[in-house]
């Protein structure tokens, strides 16, 4: 027999359904108002005429964007950052995390304490700018891929999925005789898919937005990624020698259109991915809220 919802349910379901709805609509319209930018004429982006929808119709933004070596190169770093560095990350994280969720590992608990002292304290951005260059890795791909290549959160979320897990599968694996990576990569893994593709969408949105340690590390143009040259377009306005023009009035026209365009071409790739993980994502969103 279904209970009838009381008066105070409707009110704070309704509530709800209205504060959802407003986040939403506050989320969606700066993606809605920068596409409708991108492709709307140059003039009326320059006059600020543009609202919601589109003002006339133009792609000259993305086919002069497109055209620029410099957003190809640093599109094609950061396709590498992005896959070789979730790749590393995971790797260590997973092998990381599996050990510290058995709690007959020796000093599972100082373990713990210094990793999760790592969450407060860091060593700062000046030492480690020194280990990376002492290392040798300045100006160099693996300055963006080594230093972060674990995260403590990351490493914690993982743990407490794994502990979560039936200890009698492992048992059973042990009596087979299965090693310890063997029962990491075989079974724990394959059961942990929620909480693994979670955390490495988490990984790969560092990466594909991260720029700053960029301007830290890298000094060669042909290591940049991406979000370097949306900096350049978008914070420093730097466009004039994507048009081929010097103060000219399509070069000022366009100067915003194209700002629009660079931030739809490097955001909408990231955005893409997530409808095809989104079912794993509900369930690993959910990692050590149940125990049990």
């Amino acid at each position: 027999m279904k209970i009838a919802d009381s008066w105070g349910d409707r009110i704070f379901a309704n509530i709800s359904r209205i504060l959802i709805w407003f986040v939403v609509l506050v989320t969606l319209y700066p993606f809605v108002y920068v596409f409708s930018s991108s492709i709307s004429d140059p003039t009326a982006v320059y006059k600020n005429q543009i609202f919601l929808w589109p003002i006339g119709f133009s792609l000259k933004a993305y086919k002069t964007i497109l055209s620029y070596p410099e957003l190809r190169i640093g599109y094609v770093n950061t396709v590498f950052y992005t896959v070789v560095g979730t790749a590393i990350n995971m790797l260590l994280t997973s092998l990381m995390a599996y050990p510290l969720s058995r709690k007959n590992l020796v000093f599972r608990k100082p373990f713990m304490i210094m990793i999760t002292f790592t969450l407060v304290f860091s060593g700062g951005l000046i030492p480690t700018f020194l280990i990376v260059k002492s290392l040798g890795m300045v100006d160099t791909y693996w300055a963006l891929l080594i230093p972060g290549a674990i995260s403590t959160w990351n490493v914690i979320l993982m743990k407490t999925f794994f502990e979560n897990l039936p200890r009698e599968l492992e048992e059973a694996a042990t009596i087979d005789g299965a090693s310890s990576m063997q029962i990491l990569f075989r079974i724990i893994l394959p059961l942990s898919k929620p909480a693994f593709v979670t955390i490495a969408l988490f990984y790969a949105v560092g990466h594909w937005n991260s720029y700053f340690p960029a301007m830290i590390y890298l000094q060669s143009e042909h290591l940049y990624p991406v979000q370097l040259f949306l900096r350049k377009i978008v914070l420093l306005g730097q466009t004039a020698d994507i048009t081929g023009g010097q103060g000219s009035t399509e070069t000022i026209l366009m100067a915003e259109s194209l700002k629009y365009a660079t931030i739809m071409i490097v955001a909408l790739p990231i955005m893409l991915v997530y409808p095809f993980i989104q079912k794993y994502f509900v369930k690993g969103a959910m990692i050590g809220s149940l125990k049990g």
